[in-house]
Parts: structure tokens; sequence; C-alpha cells
């Protein structure tokens, strides 16, 4: 039987940003697969050299719609650090209710998504309407639904009022009741067994050897979670589990995600409870003092990563970025291989990829076949000629 080469993407009714994948098929057999990213690079990296230090906050924060918060709280953290920052008790608990809140947000969404990747609409209504309680809440105390403006450097902007902490706790009431629906539809659903059950398996090892994380790295049975592994915030006061499933497939992703959502549940509720008196931030300096700093948070694809450099000014000299989809896109290409066609939008889904996240863009010099490293000049005269040319160099 012959292979057919069929593009998928970069604009394609699965995907919901751009990126290519291109699939080799015999029959309905997928027996090759290669992904091509960088068809939505914004140039967040440097950017953020011309930008201050509370200006990135707004540009970190855009670096995800959904994982916005971890990115500004990665950024924070690592600026804290090198200014020798402590941040008040009261601001890392505000900061760790906001960081769970976004990932139960994150995950109901992305059950929607998978219910309707498998043609399952009903679950894709279901959840998302579900997943509003939570947005109110968000909305309610960072006074966005989405990107939140919350984090700044030295703690959070707002305080949370006992009326807010109260609307908090029984939205995580109503919460928890709608998560434990979607965990038995997940174990007992005929469409969503049939779907996932066996579909882009991901073996322990395997996982280990192509970076794996997030839900993706515990759906393969492997307990590792950054909340734990090195905590951050107020997680090594915070009681929870991390969860993991032996089914290594794509319906062990579903039960990771639905199970972690009811334990961020039950640590919302808890941090809410005990929530430290005092202040909530502090005021921090301008410009920041030479020095390294890493964080990572546990995003809630997975674990994201932030390095930053400063020089001594209110500008960072490097800021460098790896967000939890970069780590999970070749396992996802493995994982395509030996597949089912009708099956590469599930396994694609499984991550939970955010497209923009991801987008790298390297220059290459064809004639020395070496990666190049350019200055913001460089890359402005590396345009304009590309565009003098027609687009052709």
């Amino acid at each position: 039987m012959a292979e057919v080469t069929i593009p998928i993407g970069p604009i394609h009714p699965a995907l919901k940003e751009p990126e290519r994948f291109m699939i080799t098929v015999e029959g309905e057999t997928v027996v090759a697969a290669d992904v091509r990213i960088g068809h939505i690079h914004r140039g967040i990296e440097k950017l953020a050299e011309s930008k201050s230090y509370i200006q990135n906050l707004y540009l970190t924060e855009r670096i995800c719609g959904i994982c916005s918060f971890t990115h500004t709280t990665n950024f924070s953290q690592a600026t804290e650090e090198i200014l020798g920052t402590e941040v008040p008790k009261r601001g890392i608990y505000l900061r760790t209710i906001v960081n769970e809140l976004e990932r139960i947000h994150s995950h109901l969404l992305w059950v929607g998504v998978a219910g309707h990747e498998m043609g399952f609409d009903t679950l894709f209504m279901y959840s998302w309407d579900d997943r509003e309680i939570v947005q109110d809440i968000l909305e309610i105390i960072t006074g966005n639904r989405v990107n939140y403006a919350y984090n700044t450097i030295g703690g959070v902007r707002r305080d949370m009022s006992p009326d807010i902490a109260q609307k908090t706790l029984k939205a995580m009431d109503k919460l928890e009741a709608a998560m434990q629906k979607y965990v038995d539809i997940g174990l007992n659903e005929d469409t969503i067994l049939k779907r996932t059950q066996g579909v882009g398996v991901l073996k322990p090892a395997d996982a280990r050897r192509l970076t794996a994380v997030g839900p993706r790295l515990r759906a393969s049975g492997i307990k590792y979670d950054v909340r734990k592994a090195d905590p951050h915030a107020a997680y090594d006061e915070v009681p929870f589990d991390v969860i993991t499933s032996d089914t290594h497939d794509v319906h062990g992703q579903y039960v990771v995600r639905a199970l972690e959502t009811i334990e961020s549940i039950k640590m919302v509720r808890w941090l809410v409870k005990n929530l430290p008196k005092g202040e909530y931030r502090v005021k921090t300096p301008r410009k920041v003092p030479e020095g390294e700093a890493f964080s990572r948070t546990e995003a809630p694809r997975g674990e994201d990563i932030h390095w930053l450099r400063a020089n001594g000014t209110d500008k960072p000299e490097r800021l460098k970025i790896r967000a939890p989809t970069y780590a999970n896109i070749m396992n996802v290409a493995f994982n395509l291989k030996g597949a089912h066609i009708a099956d590469v939008p599930m396994i694609v889904a499984g991550i939970d990829p955010c497209m923009g996240c991801m987008d790298r863009v390297i220059i290459i010099d064809v004639d020395k076949k070496t990666q190049t490293v350019t200055d913001e000049a460089g890359l402005w005269k590396f345009a304009n000629d590309w565009y003098a040319q027609g687009g052709k160099k």
C-alpha cells in the first residue's frame, strides 16, 4: 500500500492555533510524523529586553491566555530572588490561591475541548458552563477573568476581603460537586472510553526520554509535580496529593486532570481558611541589581521555567522562557507514529497544547549550516532584507 503525506495545519479545524503536522499514512495508519513549529512566534523574549520589569509583568502574562498567572508568578519570583525581596506570607497565599483557580479553569477548559475533539459536544457545553463558576471568582478576586494583572513584584495587587473569601468557599463547594460528575463520566461514558483508552500510549521510560511534563507525565505513572519536587509560593504548606494514572494513554490524561482539579479545589479551600493576616505586598525598587535567577512553577500544562538575568538597570538583560508545550511536543510526534489517523486530534489535544507559548524561531546560515543569534538591529535588517526580496531569502 502506498504511503501518503497529509498536512494537518497550519490552519485546520482540529487545531485551535496555527501549527503544522506532516502526517505520513499507509492506509489508515500513521507511519511517520513531523511537527513544524514557529507559525505564531511573537518574539516575547527579545521584546522583554526593551521593557521595564513592571511592563514585563503585562508582557509575560500574555505568553498564554490560559496559564497567564503562572508566567507572571515565575517572572515575579525570579525578579524577587535577584532583589532579595521577601514577599509577605499573605501575598504568597493569595498568589497560590489564584494559581490553583487558574489550574481549575484550565483543566475544565481542556475537558470541554477534549469532548469537542471526540464529537462529545454535550460534555463541552456542560464543562464550559461549570467553568464560569471559577471564572466569576477569578474576576471577583483580581478584577479580570483571564489576564488578571494580579501579580506584582513584591506580592499581589489586591487583598481578599472576608466577603470574597466566603464567595470563594461557596464556589469551591459547587465546583467539587460538578467535578465529581466529570470524574464519573470519564470513567464510565462509552464515547470517552472508546476514543481515549489505548490511544497515545506513552510508557514511563519514553515519557522520561521525551521530556514529558505535567498531566502527560503523570498519566504515564510518574509521580512528578514541581509543586512537590521544588515547592514555590505556599506549596510547602498546603496539603495535596500528586495524581497519577497507570494507563499511560489519553484516558489517563483525562483522569489525571479531573482528579487534579478536585485536589486544587481542596487546596483553594484550605488556603482561604488559613489565609494569614498582614500585608499582601511590599514595595520594591525600580532598578534591579546585577544577578541571575531561575524560577519554575507547575503550570496547568506542566513545568514552566523562567530564567532571568539583570544588569542593574530597570530592564532585564535577558529573559529565557520554556513553556510546557515545548517540552511535550516531542512526545506528541512519537505518539502519532502507529496511531490511527482518526486518533490524531485526540493525541495532539491530549497534552493541551498552547502553540503561542511554545513557538520559537531559529535563524540558520544555510552556507555555514550554523544557527545564528542576533541583536535587535540584526533582526530588523534581516526582516527588511527578507521582505525586500519577496520573502525568498
